[in-house]
């Protein structure tokens, strides 16, 4: 079978399990979802667009970041086309594993950067932001037992990954076994200096911080045992963790079952846990897929 036939295979096999999975999850929540309440958001635009303003503190903190690891690799960038650029990998979130997000290289194959150096960013910064939500679900551990797995699955992940990027000479490596992968690792050595590692961390813990304080905010919108802000931080921390090592595209499906299941532990009903974790997940990731292709049309109506 051709590359093309196989490549739309994989893509609408994807999509098709989402909405078998989105079906499923209707037919099995249908008493709770018809009991959904949406009067408390009748008149919370102040705290919604307050929501919407820390996920766009999100975007912006992993574009100034995205500008040092560019700088790192020796480019330097308009703020505008740096910021498009990052944000249109926005588009393809909803791929598995985020990978999608990889095809922002084509914005900069042109102007001289390869393959393997953008890949080697987008992967540390991918293992910082997955390091980051290790540190914010650190906060409330004790809490979240049922999950632990998950937590130290994420820990050994992200430490495993680090020495290996950080201590096989993958030049010598490169010599040896040709390009690709190897050169991709190579890269990504050069953004584990002290320096790198912590400006990455920094600002991904910062970046994290605002859409987590944004769940805070929506929680505090239901007529519910009111949530702390640790508990908050911890919870979409962790739902995140587990989003992002189901693989699954935007990790749709497993991170709302998380997010949910940990609001009801903190109180909420069933149908207000659902209701915040709707409206969460649409002013983070929607909120973002909508921003990534306005800046998609964008790069390709100045191309043009």
């Amino acid at each position: 079978m051709p590359s093309d036939g196989l490549s739309l295979i994989r893509k609408w096999g994807t999509y098709g399990l989402f909405f078998l999975f989105a079906g499923w999850c209707v037919l099995a929540f249908k008493h709770d979802i018809v009991q959904i309440d949406l009067s408390t958001l009748a008149h919370a635009q102040a705290a919604l667009l307050a929501v919407a303003g820390l996920s766009l503190l999100n975007y912006a903190l992993r574009v100034v970041r995205w500008r040092i690891y560019l700088k790192q690799l020796g480019y330097r960038f308009t703020w505008r086309f740096t910021a498009l650029s990052f944000m249109a990998g926005f588009a393809f979130t909803l791929s598995p594993g985020k990978l999608g997000e990889i095809v922002r290289s084509r914005y900069y194959l042109p102007k001289g950067l390869s393959v393997g150096a953008l890949t080697g960013a987008f992967f540390v910064e991918r293992l910082m932001d997955l390091l980051a939500m290790i540190v914010l679900a650190s906060v409330v551990l004790t809490e979240l037992q049922h999950y632990r797995f998950f937590f130290w699955v994420a820990v050994a992940l992200v430490v495993g990954l680090l020495a290996v990027l950080a201590l096989i000479p993958w030049g010598r490596v490169r010599l040896s076994f040709g390009q690709g992968l190897i050169h991709m690792l190579a890269q990504a050595q050069r953004f584990l200096t002290p320096k790198m590692l912590t400006y990455g961390l920094l600002i991904g813990l910062v970046a994290w911080l605002a859409e987590a304080l944004g769940l805070k905010l929506l929680a505090d919108l239901q007529e519910a045992a009111p949530i702390a802000v640790t508990s908050a931080i911890g919870i979409y921390a962790l739902s995140i963790i587990v989003g992002a090592l189901s693989f699954l595209p935007g990790g749709l499906g497993s991170t709302e079952a998380v997010m949910s299941a940990l609001l009801v532990t903190h109180g909420m009903s069933a149908p207000q846990a659902i209701l915040t974790t709707l409206v969460c997940r649409l002013l983070t990731l929607w909120f973002a897929v909508a921003i990534g292709w306005l800046c998609v049309w964008q790069l390709r109506r100045h191309a043009n």
